[in-house]
């Protein structure tokens, strides 16, 4: 592209881009770092996108489009995702597009100039390897076919620019391979087993820290200050952690898909797929059941300011308010008992349904406020109460 003078050149060129036959913007975009595998070169591994951009951005989109075209490159706009190996050429070309917000390249507004930028200073004074730095454009939310596309997805879970469980994640373990992570670098297995001899004899064989298709959270996430995450191993990467979200060691765990949209403890294990509400607790050793976990495929979603007592399970949706007091499990086939006055309290609190029985299913409580689940230590029996207290986290901790 020549060099673009003035914003109003630059975007008659956008219009210009965006009037090709067939065009069309990407959902989501960005360029990426990627891992290539040990023994094959050409196979990812994982991929670091500095900036991710989802249903935004579109003019910066345009531009990697015609730098891509200008060097011969076919895009196919019909498809679902399209990545491409960048270079110099596609670099110098973005940056003359780019002339205008030169000056203004280092704030909020042109973090893609910034990545460009950055990139082509890098890569024209350092050695790199061909297919290391690659465009990713995803043009459907569908089912994910390759490494660059399955990480751009899981950094827009995980940078809460989607809302959970809102995104086409299926396929995502297939397009992944499975690989040992040693501080923060993938490696491939085979590599390990074909080399062992030498690098254990040499004494390099390397500190392994764990072997998923996944890496952690915090190996590409930067939380929010008030966000605090006791152990790196507890977090998968594709969680979302809302801002105060506090994860303790021990028996916690967020997995990918999942997470929190307030203010929450967590020291128990939320399943992928499962979402805890603000100002509330998940209790040492808890866990809430993942849509494989026997829930019927239903998610489940914790409402504000509950209580998940220490080594619960949770395999139903709560709404606000709720307890489930320690070491019971509240599943879909769970009988509760429930006396007439705590049942007629129950529906003053939930105008929208109409309880009635001695006995009531799990099932049937799915989404209800107000509730603590209890067991009478008498009889054994699975109550149900109108719950009387209130859940406040404490804010010094949060």
């Amino acid at each position: 592209m020549e060099v673009i003078e003035t914003t109003d050149a630059f975007k008659a060129l956008i219009e210009n881009i965006k009037a090709t036959a067939g065009y069309k913007d990407p959902l989501a975009f960005g360029i990426a770092r990627v891992d290539l595998g040990q023994l094959n070169p050409e196979k990812s591994l994982q991929a670091t996108y500095p900036v991710v951009n989802w249903n935004e951005n579109f003019g910066s989109a345009a531009i990697f489009i015609k730098a891509l075209i200008e060097q011969g490159i076919e895009i196919d706009f019909s498809a679902d995702e399209q990545v491409f190996e960048i270079n110099l050429e596609f670099l110098q070309s973005c940056l003359n597009a780019f002339t205008p917000y030169a000056d203004e390249a280092y704030g909020d507004a042109h973090k893609n100039i910034q990545v460009v930028s950055a990139l082509y200073n890098q890569m024209i004074n350092d050695d790199y390897k061909d297919g290391e730095f690659k465009v990713c454009f995803i043009f459907n939310d569908a089912p994910l076919q390759s490494v660059e596309a399955t990480y751009l997805k899981l950094y827009a879970m995980s940078l809460a620019k989607v809302e959970l469980r809102s995104i086409n994640l299926n396929g995502a373990f297939g397009a992944l391979p499975n690989v040992a992570w040693s501080h923060g670098k993938p490696i491939e297995l085979d590599y390990l087993r074909e080399f062992e001899i030498e690098l254990k004899l040499s004494g390099d064989y390397p500190h392994i820290d764990f072997v998923d298709k996944f890496p952690r959270f915090l190996q590409h996430i930067i939380p929010a200050d008030n966000t605090r995450i006791l152990d790196t191993s507890k977090v998968r990467f594709g969680a979302q952690l809302a801002a105060g979200t506090t994860v303790m060691p021990g028996a916690s765990y967020i997995n990918f898909n999942a997470g929190t949209t307030g203010v929450s403890m967590v020291e128990g294990r939320i399943s992928s797929s499962a979402i805890v509400g603000n100002g509330s607790d998940v209790g040492g050793g808890a866990s809430i059941l993942g849509v494989l976990s026997g829930t019927d495929g239903n998610p489940i979603s914790v409402g504000k300011n509950c209580l998940l007592g220490a080594n619960s399970v949770c395999g139903i949706p709560l709404g606000d308010g709720c307890i489930i007091d320690a070491g019971i499990a509240v599943l879909e086939g769970t009988k509760f008992i429930v006396e007439d006055e705590e049942l007629e309290k129950i529906n003053a609190a939930n105008p929208e349904t109409n309880l009635e029985g001695d006995w009531i299913k799990g099932k049937d409580l799915a989404g209800l406020n107000g509730i603590h689940f209890r067991q009478d230590s008498f009889t054994g029996e699975m109550v149900i109460l109108r719950s009387k207290r209130e859940v406040k986290l404490n804010a010094d901790l949060h």
